[in-house]
């Protein structure tokens, strides 16, 4: 064995030992783990429309959007997307990594500040990494070490030659907890900083019609003064694909300069037609958001009433905390052999290990129950097997 898989079979065993392995695992049992929070992807009326589409639309896109894979149907998408949640122009890419990753790499530079909260998503830490920005990470939601580190700049920099850049996520995907965007707004206006942020978890779930968090929190002035806004057609759409919203001028900048975009082969034909269609199904469901709202509720609580230990989420995304990599890992495994597919996170995904439990509007309160129960009878199990000390 050579060099290189000597090096490779170590680093494997490295991650073995420290209960920090991953593979591929197809689902089964009940959905408490995905992001198709509003049910579209088995959604019967979405389905009956691809049935209707699938003949007039070929398989792949064949090229890139700037080559021969633009559609108009990608093009009308944008277009009811932007209008959908007020913005000047929207730009579909293949996903909302590619969203994420192409944009901040297209709008930081190594002379520039990319401000970021600690637990933001991979996709934006890789594209900050890419760009050769300094990165300058504030706690997790403390806009107060954010406004220390802006203050810092600015003695650094006092002519503010170097942009400064924030990037936040305005629902956490892996401890369900949102900024304060008053207060965030209030220190854009006074450090006059670039702000992004990625909706993709709040998307179809909050809000009016399902436009976000941004929506349900902020004046649509607010709104208008954030410079791009990232989404996801991978969550509450059911279906695959990016969106970045921002002023025209900022999509003009974005097809001319984002490599991703650029060289990538466009997403398939399609889905941005099934996303028009899916963008009219999720405005209509405000009755299933205020009934997956409700379960959300009642099931945290009864999380708290019987000792767990969860985030501070106040969303659909319910972070169970446990002590060890190995202990969430048993969860995992009982909860899936009872037909309930929770997945166990690890570092350096997150910080300390949990059960991320995401509800979606398909599950119901029989649903929830069953997963308490079994959660109750997993902890008694496992207290029963660790040998005391």
């Amino acid at each position: 064995m050579n060099r290189h898989w000597q090096e490779i079979q170590k680093k494997l065993e490295s991650i073995k030992e420290k209960q920090l392995f991953r593979e591929t695992k197809s689902y089964q049992g009940i959905d408490f783990c995905s992001n198709d929070y509003m049910g579209l992807t088995s959604n019967p009326n979405l389905l009956e429309y691809f049935e209707s589409l699938k003949d007039e639309y070929p398989f792949g896109s064949t090229a890139s959007r700037l080559v021969r894979g633009n559609y108009d149907s990608m093009d009308q998408f944008e277009r009811e997307f932007a209008n959908f949640v007020y913005g000047e122009a929207a730009l579909l890419v293949s996903t909302g990594f590619v969203a994420n990753f192409g944009l901040i790499d297209s709008i930081a530079a190594p002379d520039c500040y990319v401000f970021c909260d600690r637990l933001n998503h991979a996709s934006i830490l890789d594209g900050i990494r890419i760009s050769g920005a300094k990165k300058k990470y504030y706690n997790h939601l403390d806009l107060q070490h954010l406004k220390s580190l802006l203050d810092k700049a600015d003695k650094e920099d006092p002519q503010k030659k170097q942009k400064r850049i924030v990037v936040t996520e305005s629902l956490f995907g892996m401890d369900g907890d949102s900024p304060d965007f008053k207060t965030l707004l209030k220190l854009k206006e006074e450090y006059d900083f670039v702000l992004v942020v990625d909706e993709a978890h709040s998307l179809g779930v909050y809000g009016p019609e399902g436009k976000g968090i941004l929506f349900r929190d902020l004046t649509m002035d607010d709104i208008q003064s954030i410079d791009y806004r990232v989404y996801t057609l991978g969550k509450s759409f059911g279906l695959e694909g990016g969106i970045i919203v921002t002023k025209k001028m900022g999509r003009d900048h974005l097809v001319n300069v984002m490599r991703p975009f650029i060289f990538s082969t466009a997403p398939l034909p399609i889905v941005s037609k099934l996303a028009i269609f899916a963008l009219e199904l999720l405005r209509s469901m405000d009755t299933l958001r205020s009934e997956l709202h409700t379960l959300s509720v009642d099931f945290k609580n009864s999380l708290l009433a019987i000792g767990f230990s969860i985030t501070s989420t106040e969303t659909h995304i319910v972070p169970l905390l446990l002590p060890s990599e190995s202990e969430a890992l048993y969860y995992a495994k009982r909860l899936q052999e009872m037909g309930l597919d929770v997945r166990a996170i690890r570092p350096p995904t997150v910080p300390t290990p949990r059960l991320r439990i995401s509800l979606n509007a398909k599950l119901t309160k029989k649903d929830t129950e069953a997963l308490v129960t079994a959660l109750v009878q997993i902890r008694k199990d496992w207290d029963e097997s660790v040998p005391l000390v």
